[in-house]
């Protein structure tokens, strides 16, 4: 029998994280021997959202909140994978602090993903949107730049803006002067 009926008996034709019965296929759990015991069944939806990550839905992945008890452990990696990756949303830090996996499937789940340094500064805007080297935001309120002697107006677009180590912080010129900004005194644009 070939993964893919393998899977589809397991599933009971249907995706394994959503429970979508249309255009199913296999994706394998990286890392993964092709075996079904490390694949999914995977719908476009969800496949189409693994693969390409700036598309992300994040209300979709709801229902991992059934899926994260599946049996089957390729679902459950997949599942600590997403919610892990959508951790800021708030929910599914909720999820994970329920979630428990065996050391082997936390190890396999774990080394898919993503390094990521959690000591690293993540500045965000008004918001909430990560602000990164180079952004460009505008202003949502007035700034009396002190030592500059004008007022930065709301509205007032500024580009190519620099992270600072410190959260609260980003640099921008404005006026052709190199001011300290209030990070959640923007939006990016």
């Amino acid at each position: 029998m070939s993964v893919e009926q393998t899977l589809m008996e397991r599933s009971g034709g249907k995706c394994e994280l959503c429970g979508a019965e249309h255009d199913l296929s296999v994706y394998e759990v990286a890392p993964s021997d092709g075996s079904a015991e490390q694949s999914i069944l995977l719908c476009g939806t969800c496949k189409g959202q693994i693969e390409n990550p700036e598309t992300t839905v994040a209300d979709h992945w709801r229902c991992l909140n059934d899926s994260m008890w599946s049996e089957q452990t390729a679902v459950q990696v997949m599942a600590y994978r997403l919610l892990h990756a959508l951790r800021s949303e708030g929910w599914p830090q909720d999820l994970l602090d329920m979630m428990y996996l065996e050391d082997d499937a936390k190890a396999w789940a774990e080394a898919g993903m993503p390094k990521t340094d959690e000591n690293a500064v993540v500045q965000r805007d008004a918001n909430g949107n990560i602000l990164q080297q180079g952004d460009t935001v505008s202003l949502i309120k007035d700034l009396d730049v002190k030592g500059g002697g004008f007022t930065a107006k709301r509205g007032t677009v500024v580009k190519n803006i620099h992270v600072t180590d410190d959260p609260k912080f980003i640099e921008g010129k404005i006026n052709g002067q190199t001011i300290v900004i209030v990070a959640e005194y923007v939006k990016k644009a």
